[in-house]
């Protein structure tokens, strides 16, 4: 039977990310407990607390724990940080066995290693990840900048825009998420302040605990919280998570456009499908959107769960344990989600965008899209009620099949205010394809304020 120590990472394998195993991994748990006992004692040495050559020992063993050992531990006296605890006195002299964990409550260590895994795991992956989405979105988005395509509201025809409109919508809202969970990053905060959160034990040692705290914390990057009690106050995780979960919802959002314009009788864009692909194990045909899916697959898993994080905000006095199973499972929300990130990477670096079948859509909404600007224009003209008038031919249109443009260059009763449109305004009526507003602009300033903003945030 395999030990649950040798699972390489906190959720299902299929959407493990490699670059994450040494922050997310039951092994890196363990580890970032042991670098917080080692900081540990390396303040008490600084303090005066225990003998350098204690702390140089401490932090040896520290370095030789390994999650197996700790495992065993755990499993004979069913307490997880006293086994790391006891692992690492096993390794060091009995001179050097008090200082081990001295003055520290468990969730002194767990809390403060699950922030600083958590945050080097967002800050030097999943961000980097993050940003490097954005730049691919950014280069589709420029592309197809001038590409006509339909745009689509309830499902059905609206007004046309360009297919990089499309896209700069995700590049602005990712764009947005980025800096968000970056700042919800930063925030994150660790505690060493004893049982209850006074500094009870560290009073008895020292006479500024809270000076004790700021530096052991700062030798591992980190800034205190202004109060806690034995757990570090839940907001700053809860904050984190939330940011996750929103940017997880763009991807999911963006998945399902995708996923419908790939749909057979639309056809815009294609999924790249590699030579020994298969689709379906009995329709040899098939060209399943799979990525897509998948993505808005794993969004639908994480986002209740969010609900889990908002009740563990609540914990009774000064600590219960009902956020203590279920905190165990924040490392899969940072797992799951940069594999989505990178899945929609890859699936982007190749996919195909099919403009005659863009083309074929867009050309069989334009006699019915004509509607809003030849409504809009007839008002200026002075139409008393073109609105509707103009629904009135949509009607006779779709009963006769004639289109919207034909009816109304032949109705007398619209001649009066035709003659007073524009070349260009009658230019859109005679063809709606044109009638994209501002699409190809927006793209420009939505590409260039991104690249600007994330360049000044030293993140491009």
């Amino acid at each position: 039977m395999i030990s649950r120590s040798t699972f390489r990472a906190p959720t299902e394998y299929r959407y493990f990310v490699k670059d994450l195993e040494g922050f997310l991994s039951p092994e890196a748990y363990v580890t970032y407990k042991a670098i917080v006992e080692r900081a540990l004692a390396e303040t008490l040495a600084k303090q005066g607390l225990c003998p350098p050559g204690v702390a140089e020992e401490i932090a040896k063993a520290t370095d030789l724990v390994t999650a197996e050992e700790v495992e065993e531990e755990d499993k004979r006296i069913k307490h997880d940080v006293r086994a790391l605890v006891n692992v690492i006195q096993r390794k060091v002299s009995e001179r050097a066995r008090p200082y081990v964990h001295l003055t520290a409550t468990s969730y002194d260590i767990v809390d403060t290693a699950n922030v600083l895994r958590y945050k080097k795991a967002t800050e030097t992956v999943i961000i980097p990840d993050m940003v490097a989405l954005e730049k691919i979105w950014i280069g589709l988005a420029r592309r197809e900048r001038d590409e006509a395509q339909i745009g689509r509201t309830h499902g059905q025809f609206a007004d046309p825009i360009t297919f990089g409109f499309c896209v700069a919508q995700y590049v602005s809202r990712w764009g947005n998420r980025i800096l968000e969970l970056r700042e919800a990053a930063r925030k994150l905060v660790g505690k060493f302040s004893g049982a209850v959160g006074a500094y009870n034990a560290l009073s008895l040692f020292v006479s500024d605990p809270e000076k004790f705290e700021r530096d052991l914390l700062s030798s591992l990057g980190l800034e205190p919280a202004l109060i806690s009690t034995q757990i570090v106050p839940p907001e700053p995780i809860t904050d984190l998570i939330h940011c996750i979960v929103s940017a997880w919802g763009v991807l999911a959002n963006f998945s399902r456009d995708m996923r419908h314009l790939q749909r057979s009788e639309i056809g815009e864009v294609g999924e790249p499908f590699e030579e020994e692909q298969v689709g379906s194990s009995t329709m040899p045909q098939k060209r399943n959107p799979i990525n897509f899916e998948n993505v808005e697959s794993l969004w639908k898993e994480f986002v209740p769960r969010m609900i889990t994080k908002y009740l563990d905000q609540v914990s009774e006095h000064q600590r219960d344990l009902t956020n203590s199973a279920s905190q165990r499972y924040d490392g899969e929300f940072l797992m799951a989600f940069d594999f989505c990130v990178r899945r929609i990477a890859r699936v982007l670096q190749n996919l195909t965008v099919d403009k005659t079948n863009m083309k074929r859509n867009l050309k069989l909404a334009l006699p019915s899209i004509v509607a809003e600007p030849l409504y809009v224009l007839l008002a200026s003209a002075g139409h008393p009620d073109a609105h509707e008038y103009v629904r009135r031919l949509t009607i006779e249109s779709a009963r006769t099949g004639r289109s919207m443009i034909d009816l109304a260059q032949s109705d007398r009763l619209l001649q009066q205010y035709l003659k007073k449109l524009s070349s260009q305004q009658i230019g859109v009526i005679q063809d709606p394809s044109k009638y994209t507003g501002m699409s190809s602009i927006k793209v420009d300033r939505i590409l260039t304020y991104w690249e600007k903003k994330l360049r000044e945030e030293n993140l491009w």
